[in-house]
């Protein structure tokens, strides 16, 4: 009679396979079923999350282009296209939203300035100005020196805001940026250390040059009073329409008792303290309605300008600039060059090592279970 044991076959292939071609003996097969099913289900499904072990050059670069291409493509989902599927869950991540929160904050602080400036100590800074801009000459001609001085302290007084707008988004940018590097750098350690160091220095200078830019802005819009948005005139006329009222209302002597005046665009003023001062209320009030009008056009500018700014600025990031960094970084001195890559980490080198030993240990148990079933057949024989 010829044994059955004869009868079973054992793969061992070239991608360390323990699989097992029994044929008639379904004892081979119970015996080395668990040592394949160690494999396949623990110790397979972490070889294969390991990344490729680099050997040459080539790999290297191929490797570096793959996980430039995959950052890129993550940022322009989060930063540009407004896709999170990658980060369903982070709401930090969803990019596009946090810059609309960031630019609506800023913006929103800047309104409640101007909202405060409007009804504080109503006219009595174009008041003070009038008196200081007087000259011999003739009478109610508006001196443009009493405009810019006060639309130059108002620049003044804003000018932190957006300054610390585009810290704030670059800031937060630089989180973004660092978290997308990480996660596909995270089995190549040396280009880890390369991208990190490449994506700060770039976040540092792109916000150096906006901190430029909202600065080029500031000393533009202290320098000059002009617009061509037809919405100053329309403003200027809509508040200008109400200056006999108000004078009327600030001196007439039957409402000394009444110390506030309701303006339509600006909200409830209050007008004790203007009664002194009648001969200059009309010229005042001008002069703060034009300031008022004009005031809301910068503000839009302020805002408009710098995101349009900062929009571009994240465009470059994305598509040009990033790239270059990292590239720069990694074949300078300190990045070592692309043959940094074939030096694998310590923890991805160690669980390599520890993961083909096991390998190892099975492979051997395998071998030696089937050479005991051969000779068992033998002896059958």
């Amino acid at each position: 009679m010829v044994g059955t044991a004869k009868k079973t076959r054992r793969t061992t292939n070239k991608d360390d396979s323990l699989a097992v071609v029994h044929g008639e003996n379904p004892q081979v097969s119970t015996i080395i079923a668990p040592i394949v099913s160690s494999y396949n289900e623990k110790i397979r499904p972490i070889l294969d999350a390991l990344p490729v072990n680099l050997t040459c050059v080539a790999d290297a670069m191929t490797a570096f282009m793959h996980i430039i291409g995959l950052s890129k493509e993550s940022l322009r989902k989060i930063l540009l296209r407004g896709e999170f599927d990658e980060y369903p869950d982070e709401k930090n991540m969803h990019c596009t939203a946090r810059l609309v929160d960031l630019l609506d904050s800023y913006s929103n602080d800047l309104q409640c300035f101007s909202e405060k400036e409007a009804t504080k100590d109503f006219l009595m800074d174009e008041i003070r100005e009038l008196q200081e801009a007087k000259w011999i000459g003739l009478p109610n001609f508006m001196p443009r020196t009493a405009f810019l001085s006060i639309h130059q302290r108002k620049v003044k007084a804003v000018a932190h805001m957006p300054i610390d707008f585009v810290h704030n988004v670059w800031e937060y940018l630089e989180t973004v940026v660092s978290s997308v590097l990480n996660r596909h750098c995270e089995n190549y350690y040396q280009l880890q250390v390369s991208t990190r160091r490449a994506g700060q220095s770039l976040i540092s200078k792109m916000k150096d040059s906006s901190v430029k830019h909202v600065l080029v802005v500031v000393e533009m819009e202290k320098l000059t009073d002009y617009t061509c948005n037809p919405e100053f005139i329309a403003e200027y006329k809509k508040l200008i329409l109400q200056q006999d009222c108000f004078v009327k209302a600030v001196l007439d002597r039957q409402n000394n008792q009444t110390s506030k005046v309701k303006l339509e665009g600006v909200g409830e003023i209050d007008v004790a303290h203007l009664k002194q001062y009648s001969s200059m209320l009309t010229q005042a009030f001008d002069l703060k309605v034009r300031m008022i009008a004009y005031w809301r056009i910068v503000q839009k500018r302020f805002i408009d300008s710098i995101a349009m700014h900062l929009m571009l600025s994240i465009h470059n990031l994305v598509n040009k600039d990033l790239e270059k960094e990292i590239v720069h970084d990694l074949m300078s001195p300190k990045g070592g060059g692309i043959e940094r890559l074939l030096e694998e980490s310590p923890s991805i080198a160690g669980k390599r090592d520890k993961l083909n030993r096991s390998v190892k240990v099975l492979r051997e148990s395998k071998e030696t279970v089937g050479n005991l079933m051969d000779r068992i057949g033998t002896y059958g024989d």
